[in-house]
């Protein structure tokens, strides 16, 4: 018999036993951490993390120029002294440097050892804020201990008053041997083996008795991102793992700031990979571009193990609440599950929900209730989508209706004639629609298209119920259309008026 370790849990299994005889159920696909006996270890990375009254910031020392801030009576003495347009000077405290008396060229991000008056007993560490050419007092070489890796917004914001709070060294966890991810079943289990299969996250703001709702925005994009129980690692770096899935969505706030330690979950909130979510395995400071949205509570070994895309099973706690394209009495089953008063707009006939409110599950759960607006079955359509022949033009699709966030969308009609229904389309300035699935022979029955660049009326949506070998759904040439999917319950648009609201549920396959 061999002894294994199965996230945490101690586990007999008997001679030749493979990884996927003890993981039946494991979600196919996603791989699993594999960490060997004597392992792991921690090393220490040549950095150290300074925590100041105006933020943190991580720097790089090369090798035995920072043991003097190890002394315990330094920090005390770590002031801001002076500063200006080009460094900022801490201290003075006492050191053995040898004073060149003559300037040096420094870079931004630059930590110098140097001192006043020529004085070693009056040193300072001092960090170039740009660059500049001085005379700091430092050794002939220039005295350059360090480089300031992360948290340089920091020197620009320190301002008289400030100090140093604490100093720390950076720890890795460090792999000695022969550790890996795998999805290979096949693998046969050894004595001792440690076997990490999923990443839990508690989402900011939730415990089991206390819910707050400083990042519930964030929070619940998180929840979105992550609701499939897959973590898709789009790039891996020494710092955290990303997943890019839901870059580009726009509208999120920065609404918690806060350091990014070993474990911390983050949105980014601006920028090409805005809506990205960010896994540490490393300690750097706060962002202004990121929001702690969770931390990670089991599976920090497999987050340090992945590499580039693996795809990790991951679960978030709470699960998302959201009820939009469900039928009312799915809805009141979910209620009763999560403790949550549930009002409604009518309870008559076969009805769906369209929205709700709160929209946050966080906010849901701490009010402990939740409006829902309902729609007669009638008035919500079933599509479904063809994301591997046009995945950007149903991007974009599910964006304006808002079938990105949830299981229901809405569209308005805008005309109305003969076979064809057209709809306004909100498309934000800026987004491109190149030609994407254009028809060739025939515009098929029912075919739900968008209007692509080529034509003026590039973003309209259309759907045409019989069959065309001229126009395409948005009554454009074939060249200028789109396919993005097709129409389930055609019937429901015979009675669909213009400017009325139309709901749609995307029907996955």
């Amino acid at each position: 018999m061999s002894t294994i370790l199965l996230d945490g849990e101690k586990m007999d299994v008997s001679e030749g036993r493979t990884l996927g005889s003890v993981l039946p159920h494991h979600p196919p696909g996603c791989c699993v951490g594999i960490i060997r006996p004597s392992t792991q270890e921690q090393a220490k990375t040549g950095s150290l993390a300074l925590s100041t009254t105006s933020g943190e910031i991580s720097i790089e020392f090369s090798a035995g120029d920072a043991d003097f801030l190890e002394s315990v009576e330094i920090i005390q003495k770590l002031i801001l002294h002076w500063g200006d347009r080009y460094a900022a000077a801490f201290g003075p405290f006492p050191s053995l440097l040898r004073p060149s008396r003559k300037p040096h060229l420094y870079e931004r991000g630059d930590v110098i050892l140097g001192c006043g008056g020529y004085e070693p007993a009056r040193s300072y560490l001092i960090f170039s804020k740009s660059r500049h050419s001085a005379d700091h007092g430092a050794e002939e070489d220039g005295g350059i201990i360090g480089k300031v890796i992360s948290g340089r917004a920091v020197l620009d914001r320190w301002s008289a008053g400030d100090r140093i709070l604490k100093i720390e060294p950076i720890v890795s966890w460090a792999d000695t041997s022969r550790s890996f991810t795998t999805t290979d079943m096949s693998l046969v289990l050894e004595d001792g083996m440690q076997i990490v299969t999923r990443v839990n996250v508690t989402a900011q703001g939730y415990t089991t008795d206390h819910i707050t709702t400083e990042a519930a925005g964030s929070v619940e994009h998180m929840l979105l991102a992550l609701q499939n129980g897959r973590f898709t690692i789009g790039t891996s770096t020494s710092t955290y793992i990303l997943d890019p899935r839901l870059s580009g969505t726009p509208d999120i706030e920065t609404e918690y700031r806060h350091p990014r330690r070993e474990g911390t979950v983050t949105v980014r909130t601006h920028g090409k990979l805005q809506g990205g979510i960010y896994i540490y395995r490393d300690d750097v400071p706060s962002s202004l571009v990121h929001s702690v949205v969770g931390q990670v509570v089991h599976g920090i070994e497999l987050v340090k193990l992945a590499k580039e895309q693996d795809i990790l099973a991951i679960s978030v706690l709470p699960p998302r609440i959201d009820l939009l394209g469900l039928p009312l009495i799915k809805a009141k089953e979910i209620a009763i599950e999560r403790g949550i008063s549930l009002t409604i707009d009518t309870d008559e006939g076969q009805r769906i929900v369209v929205s709700q409110e709160p929209g946050n599950t966080l906010d849901v759960l701490r009010e402990k209730t939740v409006s829902v607006t309902t729609a007669p079955l009638e008035k919500v359509i079933d599509i479904r989508l063809f994301d591997e022949k046009a995945p950007v033009s149903c991007d974009i699709f599910r964006r304006i209706t808002g079938l990105k966030e949830h299981d229901a969308g809405m569209i308005t009609v805008f005309f109305k004639f003969d076979d064809v229904v057209l709809f306004k389309s909100p498309i934000p300035p800026g987004v491109k629609i190149n030609p994407e699935n254009t028809p060739v022979d025939e515009a098929p029955a029912a075919s739900l298209a968008m209007t692509n660049d080529s034509r003026k009326g590039s973003g309209l949506v259309g759907v045409r119920l019989s069959a065309n070998k001229e126009f395409g759904p948005t009554s454009e040439p074939f060249e200028g259309t789109n396919i993005i999917g097709y129409v389930i319950d055609t019937e429901k648009l015979n009675k669909v008026k213009e400017k009325e609201n139309v709901y749609f549920r995307e029907v996955k396959q």
